[in-house]
């Protein structure tokens, strides 16, 4: 029976610091699916807000004909005009995009990568 409580004991200290180093592995791999998810979802909303932006500036600028009689100054129509380019950026971006939400994930991907890599060289786990 002093074997067995003593195996208990031994069990429960060496189970204790696996079990630490598990769930430190398992909150890193929570971690890391939860940063690379807001690390695309960053991207994108930033790509489709830049999209936005170019629609809206591009309609402004090309939206009326010169020497138009000018009948369209309806007060709210700049304000349908911005909420239906942020629309059609979104929409650009979740088919693909021009590219910018890859560029910008590719680089923020390589500076999580770097930054878990100096963290882990910093603060190694524990070894048994």
């Amino acid at each position: 029976m002093t074997g067995i409580s003593s195996l208990g004991n031994q069990s429960g200290v060496v189970i204790g610091p696996l079990t630490t180093n598990a769930d430190k592995l398992l909150h890193q791999v929570r971690s890391s699916a939860t940063e690379n998810a807001k690390i695309e979802k960053s991207a994108k909303d930033f790509e489709s807000i830049l999209l936005g932006s170019w629609l809206q500036q591009t309609e402004q600028s090309f939206g009326s004909l010169p020497g138009g009689d000018g009948d369209d100054d309806d007060s709210g129509k700049d304000q349908f005009q911005s909420i239906a380019m942020q629309a059609l950026g979104t929409s650009m971006t979740a088919s693909g995009g021009i590219g910018i939400a890859r560029m910008i994930a590719t680089n923020l991907h390589k500076a999580e990568d770097a930054r878990v890599e100096l963290e882990a060289k910093t603060h190694p786990a524990p070894t048994r």
